[in-house]
């Protein structure tokens, strides 16, 4: 059993990373903390300065036989981060130095703790982009992003934050760091081991430094808002659409009726960009390099879908006030609690398969949860559909059936239980419908390899016993 931390382990993380580097009691209770994972119960919190403190807390708890969670930006929804009495905090804030930024190579090398706005920013004062993105980037961190491997809104164009990252330096349970900071795009000398830690959810070691991959600024910015009849017509309008824009389509965001109308009315501030009462609703972006031609090459698009009978409606942005307004409800995810708690999914599946998978899921909530509403949203280009369900008085009643109403259909049509979000502890029961048992064994073999001890955030992913 993994002992409680005590006050002589507080003393001796206090002699590594001094007074400030240590929280207890109501200072560590009062903190901000992940609401999906709840309050904090953990009687430690340690934040190390730079990477060379990292490591010493990690030998001393690694000798010590005390478990470690650490913590970024806590805005994952999975309960990645969720820690009991018995575990210290690790947390990374302090590790928040943007180091350098290299503007021929286009690479960016930062410290776990930065937020991805701030890595936007900076790359933005060097005429460069973090192309990255999603809702949360004033909280999310570098370190975070990278232990989940997150996706947010352009993968389509420029792939997970796998994709993004050239090198990392992490460090071991034992307290080794693993220099494998990289700034070239080709590095072919020997294994990739960065790729150990990109979505492993910090149960493999704790990224403490990066290199990101940075692509040119764009010079303009298309955004339409686009009403279709039908599933159908948004999956031949991604065709139209990524044919006709010419490799600068960079993200296809796809919203539900339910859901558009969920953040276009009040209590949401949001304003309707087109009229209640289509089949569904779809969100373009386009990045590019000359403002006249892009703009012409959508409008022509989006011409040639309405031709095709695929749109039934558009608007196209003409200033930032407009683009923003047109994000606005596709970001206002909040207002799916409107009906109270919900269960949150995002699963990834082939787009053939949605129609059908989406079937299934209304006939079995039907019958788990008949009172429940059904929200759905999603990516679509990249296969990713955000899932809500909204249970009421239920919720608590309906959980475990909910879940597998949303996740058993996925293991006929080799769909993933997890498109962005990660495993954590509450999505580890569904890991097999997605991982094959000689896949999750290599996982647990890598895991006690690199982690013998099992200190690590544990319980995340799967369970491993260790002596």
């Amino acid at each position: 059993m993994t002992p409680v931390p005590d006050d002589q382990l507080s003393a001796d993380l206090r002699a590594l990373v001094g007074d400030w580097g240590v929280v207890t009691g109501e200072p560590l209770h009062a903190r901000r903390y992940d609401e999906f994972a709840g309050e904090i119960r953990a009687n430690v919190l340690v934040r190390p300065r730079n990477t060379e403190q990292v490591a010493s807390v990690l030998r001393l708890c690694h000798s010590r036989g005390q478990t470690v969670v650490t913590h970024g930006g806590l805005t994952g929804l999975v309960y990645g981060t969720a820690a009991s009495a018995n575990d210290v905090i690790l947390s990374l804030e302090a590790l928040n130095r943007i180091e350098s930024v290299d503007v021929p190579g286009r690479t960016m090398r930062v410290e776990a703790g930065v937020t991805l706005q701030r890595a936007q920013e900076e790359a933005e004062r060097f005429d460069l982009m973090f192309p990255l993105d999603l809702g949360g980037r004033g909280s999310a961190t570098i370190g975070g992003n990278i232990a989940t491997n997150a996706g947010g809104m352009r993968v389509v164009r420029y792939g997970m934050m796998r994709s993004l990252v050239l090198g990392v330096e992490a460090v071991l349970a034992d307290g080794t760091v693993l220099g494998s900071l990289n700034r070239m795009l080709k590095n072919n000398a020997g294994y990739d081991l960065k790729q150990l830690f990109i979505g492993s959810e910090g149960t493999l070691g704790v990224v403490t430094r990066a290199d990101l991959r940075l692509v040119a600024r764009p010079r303009s910015y298309g955004t339409a808002f686009v009403a279709c009849p039908d599933f159908n017509s948004v999956v031949r309008l991604l065709g139209v659409l990524d044919r006709g824009l010419g490799g600068q389509l960079s993200a296809f965001e796809v919203m539900w009726p339910e859901f558009y109308e969920l953040t276009t009315t009040a209590p949401a501030i949001n304003t309707a960009i087109l009229p209640h009462g289509y089949g569904m609703y779809v969100l373009v972006e386009s990045l590019g390099a000359d403002p006249d031609s892009d703009a012409e090459r959508l409008e022509s698009a989006l011409a040639q879908a309405m031709e095709q009978g695929l749109v039934a409606d558009a608007v196209i942005a003409k200033s930032d006030l407009e683009r923003r307004s047109m994000w606005a409800p596709r970001e206002d995810v909040f207002q799916t609690r409107r009906y109270g708690p919900t269960h949150n999914f995002d699963v990834s599946l082939a787009i053939t398969d949605m129609p059908g998978y989406l079937d299934t899921l209304r006939r079995g909530l039907a019958e788990c949860a008949p009172a429940a509403r059904l929200i759905v949203f999603g990516h679509i280009a990249d296969g990713n559909l955000h899932i809500v369900v909204a249970a009421g008085e239920a919720h608590r009643a309906t959980f475990s059936a909910v879940e597998r109403c949303v996740y058993e259909p996925l293991r006929s049509i080799s769909g993933s239980i997890s498109a962005e979000h990660g495993i954590g502890l509450e999505r580890k029961e569904y890991l097999g419908i997605s991982r094959s048992a000689a896949e999750i064994a290599t996982m647990r073999a890598l895991k006690t390899a690199l982690d013998p001890r099992g200190i690590l955030n544990p319980g995340k992913i799967f369970d491993v016993h260790t002596a």
